[in-house]
């Protein structure tokens, strides 16, 4: 009995510095479902945000990629999408290689909150409200002036859209928020 006490002691001992140098991590929160934008509504955000190439846009929530493809395809911009689900990223970088867009786009397997956004030109979203209000003071310590945030129907609280407009897609109305930085509380 004093062997079992004396190995769960040292096992004991032993496991705590292994939490110490690896503590577990939270899970990052899921802001939103995964939801697919229309084509022709993707190709509108990229519009109405003035994209130009060598700009660089980040799809917070990137999903299956095709904003990302758009971006880069249509306009000769970089991209880079933040996505949590791994299936999707191998998905996404996946088509990227067989698209030829590998240079161009990058995606990130992680937390939306986490990634530094300094060097985005525009930020798409299709995030609802409450997501939208948690990012907002990332935006505005992050995001250099001129930037743009664009989200698809739902707007940033607080913020003043530059631009907003309607596009049917699948019969179905979607309203495009478009958002210039620096933005005044």
């Amino acid at each position: 009995m004093r062997y079992l006490v004396r190995s769960l002691v040292t096992l004991a001992i032993l496991a705590v510095p292994a939490l110490a140098i690896d503590p577990p991590r939270p899970k990052p929160a899921k802001l939103a479902p995964y939801v697919t934008s229309p084509q022709p509504v993707v190709d509108r955000m990229l519009q109405l945000a003035g994209l130009k190439s060598g700009e660089t846009v980040y799809d917070l929530g990137c999903g299956d990629g095709r904003i990302l493809f758009s971006a880069a395809k249509n306009f000769s911009a970089k991209a880079v999408g933040v996505e949590l689900s791994g299936t999707l990223v191998r998905r996404t970088r996946e088509q990227s290689e067989t698209m030829g867009l590998s240079n161009q786009i990058k995606v990130i397997q992680g937390d939306m909150m986490q990634v530094d956004l300094k060097d985005a030109d525009v930020v798409t979203l299709y995030l609802i409200t409450e997501a939208n209000d948690q990012l907002r003071p990332k935006f505005e310590k992050e995001l250099k002036p001129g930037a743009r945030v664009v989200s698809l129907e739902f707007k940033m609280r607080g913020w003043k859209p530059s631009k907003v407009e309607k596009v049917e897609a699948h019969r179905h109305p979607y309203t495009i928020y478009v958002y210039e930085l620096p933005q005044k509380q």
